[in-house]
């Protein structure tokens, strides 16, 4: 898979349902743990403060390496770039909205975020679960695919809204994904904080 193949999400993508998933997230704190992101730095999302949208993706591709078999037909696992750039795209409404950070988060390493963060020009860090503390502490959905290299575990796509450190509002499950970024903005506008 080559170039911008990643940006574009090809037609017929079966749409995740609610498992109920993340039905128990909103109201939660957020827990206090330090996740490595893509500068180096380790971020403790839970005292950032004020209102941060944390963003969930199962992986972004990369150019010059296949998807894993079957990718397309696992319900919301494409899509993680174009969800990516729509936060990119939509930063400054974000931040006009009241965001005061926007966080991307996966289960691949900080390297493999890295990588992405430089070549799609975001603006905000991605920060890596690697060692899935996050996804334990708050149960967060998952499910399994072989990524050379990488966790096979992998993050459901989802989006929170924090406000002082506890979950205000939860979009799961995303569908398109490149609308994640409109919805949670449409959300902000509504709510503020």
């Amino acid at each position: 898979m080559a170039g911008n193949s990643f940006q574009e999400l090809p037609s017929g993508l079966p749409a995740p349902v609610d498992d109920g998933g993340a039905a128990h997230l909103p109201g939660m704190a957020f827990p206090s743990i330090e996740l490595q992101a893509t500068d180096g730095s380790r971020i403790d999302v839970s005292a950032l403060g004020g209102t941060v949208v944390v963003y969930l993706y199962p992986m972004t591709g990369k150019p010059g390496t296949d998807l894993p078999h079957g990718w397309d037909e696992i319900p919301g696992a494409r899509g993680c770039t174009p969800q990516s750039c729509s936060f990119r795209d939509l930063m400054a409404e974000l931040r006009e909205a009241g965001a005061d950070h926007v966080l991307g988060v996966s289960t691949q390493s900080p390297a493999y975020q890295a990588e992405a963060r430089e070549r799609l020009h975001l603006p905000f860090h991605l920060v890596s679960d690697a060692g899935l503390e996050l996804q334990r502490a708050l149960s967060l959905p998952v499910f399994e695919a072989k990524v050379e290299g990488e966790n096979p575990v992998l993050l459901k796509r989802m989006a929170m809204v924090l406000r002082n450190g506890r979950i205000a509002k939860v979009f799961y499950p995303v569908f398109p994904p490149d609308r994640n970024a409109a919805d949670v903005l449409g959300w902000l506008r509504q709510n503020p904080g």
